[in-house]
Formats: C-alpha cells, structure tokens, sequence
C-alpha cells in the first residue's frame, strides 16, 4: 500500500481503475449513460489531479507489478447531508468515499489490505469513526463492510445521472466517542 501522489500516472492509472471497477458497485438498472456521465464528472484523471490536491483527503493505492489495481479514497467530515449527519453521530469521522479493486484481484485480499491501511490512517489522523454509503442493492460490498466490522446506522440518497439511488450509511467506531 502506498499514497497517491499528483504525479500524472497516479492520476492517469486511478481514473482508469476508477471507470473499470464503478460500474460493478451500481445496480443493474443504472444506465451506462448514468455510469459515464458519473464517471466523466467525478472519476477523471482532472478529478482525481484535484483529489489529491485537497488536503482534506487521501488516497491509498495498491499495485501489483507496479500498476495499481485499486484504491481507497478517505475525507475528513461527515458533509452537509441531514441524513448522513443524523446517522454519522460520532466525531471526528472520515468518510471512506471510494475502495475499489479491478475485478482480475477480487478475492486476493487487496480490498482486506486497503481497509486495513485505510482504517490505521483514520486512526493516525486521530479520528473515532470511519462511515461510508453503499448502494442498498450492493450486497458483496455490504459483506465487505460487515466483515470489516462497519454496521448499518441509517441511509442517504445518491444522484446517478437521472436517477436517486438509496445508500445504507454503515459506521465503524474506531475508538472510545
């Protein structure tokens, strides 16, 4: 596991994950123009440029063979959303925003390692909780987070394209609130 930098390959290389592995954590009837045009405003490699220029976040990637084959996006804060507020009670939190990993590694326990790193840098930051949506249709990803020890406290809602899709909101206390 390491940090990603502004350096243009990180940015080229975690946009291109990022549009691979996307649509596997959407539900089936999402449209593909939905997918792109999501992935298009909030996955490219300008995005990510200004991901990683924005103290507030950080990245962590994983690599094999010196590709990176995913990722974990964590920002500082619970945001302005009532829902996530009222079911996000414990602070400071980081919000884990993204972990993705390409299909080809599924199942290697690269998305066991980037929670791992990812929780110890909740923890370096000092902050008792990790939250994070998920699509209410995303049941792998929702074993994950259960395996991962985060529980359901509440849900959001998430604009895809055209369309409102329902998140759980999951939590997982880090320390003592």
């Amino acid at each position: 596991m390491r940090i990603a930098t502004p350096a243009s390959v990180d940015v080229v290389e975690l946009a291109g994950v990022a549009a691979r592995t996307f649509p596997l954590a959407c539900p089936p009837s999402v449209s593909r123009a939905n997918i792109a045009s999501f992935v298009d405003a909030t996955l490219s490699a300008a995005r990510f440029a200004e991901y990683l220029g924005d103290p507030q976040r950080l990245i962590l990637t994983a690599s094999q063979d010196d590709r990176i084959v995913g990722y974990a996006m964590l920002i500082q804060g619970v945001g302005d959303d009532p829902n996530v507020q009222r079911a996000v009670p414990i602070r400071p939190a980081v919000e884990l925003s993204k972990i993705y990993v390409l299909p080809d590694h599924h199942g290697s326990g690269v998305s066991t390692a980037l929670m791992d790193a990812a929780l110890a840098a909740v923890v370096e930051w000092g902050t008792n909780c990790m939250w994070l949506g998920v699509n209410q249709q995303n049941h792998r990803a929702q074993a994950f987070y259960k395996k991962s020890g985060f529980t359901v406290h509440g849900t959001r809602t998430f604009q895809l394209g055209d369309r409102t899709e329902s998140d759980y909101v999951m939590v997982r206390q880090l320390g003592t609130a």
